[in-house]
């Protein structure tokens, strides 16, 4: 039984925001350390990788877990700036568990901070289709990459869905301002 977690959808600059999806590893030991590492960041997120990787190395855990503290260890890795380093991670993880939509949603916001817009698209669509439980933010982070490909009537109705998702989302209602509708 995995869920996920939003953490947060965070706007780091007007056109580059994501969202940060950890995924809950059942039990205890160092994995479940790993996911509040990703999820409470009470710990610096090269502290984190570390728990993690501790976590991937000694533990015996099973296909989901594993593939939740991959998943959990990408989303640190890119809290650091290691996109690379992070997409190596959900890529690990999907191979374990494709259905795992954090996964997907990860790895869009990681090509979104690589300004890889048509792969962060890919991955987007792949949460959207695998109705992810942070859907709003998979469509948040749709809209901007569909902004930043040009299609801004797809970005405007992915910042509209976001909202009919989780209407309390202040970002995407401030990104909606930026729009002009004309007929």
């Amino acid at each position: 039984m995995i869920r996920s977690a939003l953490l947060a959808a965070s706007l780091l600059a007007i056109a580059a925001p994501t969202a940060s999806a950890q995924v809950s590893v059942i039990g205890g030991g160092i994995a479940s350390d790993c996911y509040e590492a990703a999820l409470y960041g009470r710990v610096s997120p090269q502290e984190g990788e570390r728990i993690c990787t501790k976590a991937i190395q000694a533990e015996m855990m099973k296909l989901e877990n594993r593939a939740a503290t991959y998943t959990n260890r990408g989303v640190l890795r890119m809290r650091a700036g290691d996109y690379d380093g992070a997409l190596s991670d959900y890529g690990t993880a999907k191979k374990m568990k494709p259905e795992l939509g954090a996964v997907w949603l990860n790895e869009g916001a990681a090509y979104i901070f690589l300004k890889d817009f048509d792969s962060a698209l890919v991955s987007l669509n792949k949460a959207i289709e695998l109705d992810s439980q942070e859907l709003y933010a998979a469509y948040y982070n749709r809209a901007i990459a569909r902004e930043n490909t040009g299609d801004l009537v797809g970005a405007y109705s992915d910042f509209q869905k976001t909202l009919e998702l989780n209407p309390e989302f202040e970002r995407a209602k401030w990104q909606l301002t930026r729009f002009t509708v004309t007929n």
